[in-house]
């Protein structure tokens, strides 16, 4: 379990919807053939250590400031409406959510987190707000001969059952490619879902998004996916989700870890070698948001009812980016 450090400064701390010109419904695909390999990351509660584990930090964010602030306009940026300019729209997943910049969709809490907070407008199942923001940053990327780690430590919105109907929380990041020109490209500029949870299931899925909008070599739009995997308590506490893009091994591997657990790898002989460089060897962008509604949400429960709650955050404590030069 990850306890966050608020009060005090970190001494260890350390963590998708799909964005598709077709619906994308994550989940189901089998996980990539032979046993996870271990990788260079962070010990479970652990920050990436720049001195003597070989990562470098490159950037984050601990979201300190007072309640109701923005986040750090420097660092982030909010994509809002139903979509990309002359991107597909619904943000192309057939979510239902308005996306703002209000402070009551997203804004700091005062103890140290992002709050992203899905509200809904009007009675019944009714209209929704709610919050997409992006690193402005678009050149998160494992150079070559090392490996680049994204990661977030976070707890998904507390809400379950009923309740929990239409609710779509996720950490993720899209190939820089896609900025400006709404994403258009998608799905070959890759696409790396790191945390995803809908309906307020006490579970996780990762996915890798490449290759064509419909089937190809990574079965779009569903693509290449860890399917559900269990994460008791994920609701109720702090966990941090990660991703390392490791170019150092033969062949390059993608490895997604839960609390310092390599939880699902995809290899890159699982597709051609044009599709995997398409998808990965650039630069990427993080993004957090909680959509409402949309495809994947659909096949477990649905969108969201009159029973539904609003107002029930995802609370971010730190996201970070390392990379590591060392090779194995």
């Amino acid at each position: 379990m990850i306890t966050t450090r608020k009060g005090r400064r970190w001494a260890a701390a350390l963590g998708g919807s799909a964005l598709a010109l077709a619906l994308a419904a994550c989940g189901g695909a089998e996980p990539a053939p032979g046993t996870p390999a271990p990788g260079p990351s962070a010990p479970s509660g652990a920050a990436p250590s720049v001195a003597g584990a070989g990562w470098s930090l490159v950037w984050s964010d601990e979201f300190d400031g007072a309640a109701g602030a923005r986040p750090a306009n420097k660092d982030w940026m909010f994509a809002t409406g139903t979509g990309y300019p002359g991107g597909a729209p619904q943000w192309g997943t057939g979510e239902m959510e308005r996306m703002t910049d209000q402070p009551a969709n997203a804004s700091l809490d005062g103890g140290g987190h992002l709050a992203i907070t899905p509200l809904r407008q009007g009675p019944g199942a009714g209209s929704w707000t709610s919050a997409r923001l992006e690193t402005r940053r678009t050149d998160f990327a494992a150079p070559v001969g090392g490996a680049v780690r994204l990661e977030a430590t976070l707890k998904m919105p507390d809400v379950s059952g009923p309740a929990a109907a239409g609710y779509w929380s996720a950490f993720w990041a899209l190939g820089a490619p896609a900025r400006g020109v709404g994403a258009t490209n998608w799905p070959h500029i890759g696409e790396w879902d790191i945390m995803e949870n809908v309906n307020g299931r006490d579970s996780v899925w990762h996915t890798l998004h490449c290759g064509e909008p419909v089937g190809g070599p990574c079965g779009e739009p569903t693509g290449i996916s860890s399917g559900e995997l269990p994460c008791d308590s994920c609701r109720t506490n702090f966990r941090t989700y990660a991703i390392e893009y490791h170019r150092e091994v033969a062949p390059e591997e993608l490895r997604w870890f839960v609390d310092g657990k390599n939880t699902f790898t995809v290899r890159a002989d699982r597709v051609d070698p044009g599709t995997w460089t398409a998808a990965n060897e650039h630069g990427f962008f993080v993004i957090l948001n909680v959509a409402i509604g949309g495809a994947f949400p659909a096949p477990f429960g649905g969108g969201p009812t009159a029973a539904t709650k609003p107002g029930v955050p995802m609370l971010v404590d730190r996201v970070a980016v390392s990379t590591s030069a060392r090779t194995n």
